[in-house]
């Protein structure tokens, strides 16, 4: 078991909100919640986000490469590390012991930066492994970090569409590449990608290994198996039309962001606490009881 998986598992297991958490995941019986607004400075534009599961809280990274903020889950912000020489920031991810991988579209580069509230770094002393080569606005959109593998899986936009899987060796600045699977999904681009491995109530379960793939032109949050195959979807139609980064919390709770810059609350259905059922068989004992005493007194 690989020390991420150990540090979701230690961080998550004892808290009452894990309590809760989904044991399986269908896009259908997802709800909108709620829309939060993002702080307008430092998040415009936002095109990325990612779940933080030392902090649980989450990290937004706009499209202008300018800051990554620290949000709560209401959008709120609790802190800002600027960013410079950055030109096209399209994905975040949290890899783990408060370090992010960031990726540029056109240049389809990755970094790693150690998160510094309040602090900045500049783009040249990041270390750096490339993902392809230097495209135009239709590169790497997003990338989300699998704790199974400790390896990435990123999307390219369009042009064509791509889902690949890449294992990063930051100190050799080296990147091993390979397609996960040709992407026809049914979507006019992807935007933005989020491994189910992290949610702890899907472990061991066949929907861990699923994909959250969001399509920006397309309005369209899809669930899709590692072959390919489209599981379940929610359509964002009604919501925005400028959202395009997606994650997913520890109990399965998912956020999405556009660069009005907004975040939206997206939640599954809920789940009885610890003892509901237990409570429900008593009722129904009682209840049979009664009915029983009922019909003895009326003979």
């Amino acid at each position: 078991m690989s020390r991420t998986i150990i540090a979701l598992a230690a961080g998550l297991a004892l808290s009452p909100a894990a309590q809760a958490a989904i044991t399986a995941l269908d896009l259908g019986t997802y709800t909108h919640a709620a829309t939060h607004a993002l702080p307008a400075g430092p998040a415009a534009e936002a095109s990325a986000i990612t779940w933080n599961w030392d902090t649980d809280t989450l990290f937004v990274l706009g499209d202008e490469g300018d800051a990554v903020v620290e949000v709560d889950k209401t959008g709120r912000q609790l802190s800002v590390m600027t960013l410079s020489g950055f030109d096209d920031t399209e994905g975040i991810t949290y890899v783990g012991s408060g370090r992010f991988v960031v990726t540029e579209e056109r240049l389809q580069d990755a970094y790693l930066l150690t998160y510094s509230a309040g602090g900045s770094v500049a783009r040249a002393s990041l270390p750096t492994a490339s993902l392809g080569d230097t495209v135009g606005n239709v590169g790497v959109e997003g990338l989300s970090f699998d704790p199974v593998s400790d390896g990435f899986v990123f999307v390219k936009e369009r042009v064509p569409q791509a889902v690949n899987v890449a294992s990063i060796d930051f100190s050799a600045g080296t990147a091993a590449v390979s397609s996960l699977f040709s992407p026809s999904l049914g979507v006019l681009d992807l935007s933005d990608v989020q491994v189910l491995r992290t949610v702890p109530g899907l472990a061991g379960t066949a929907d861990a290994d699923n994909l959250l793939i969001f399509s920006q032109e397309s309005s369209r949050l899809l669930e899709v198996s590692r072959s390919g195959t489209v599981l379940s979807s929610f359509d964002f139609t009604a919501l925005a039309s400028d959202a395009e980064g997606v994650t997913i919390d520890g109990d399965g709770v998912i956020y999405v962001v556009g660069e009005t810059p907004a975040m939206y609350v997206l939640t599954p259905p809920p789940i009885p606490e610890p003892g509901t059922y237990a409570l429900l068989g008593a009722g129904l004992v009682l209840v049979g009881g009664l009915a029983r005493r009922r019909t003895r007194a009326a003979r």
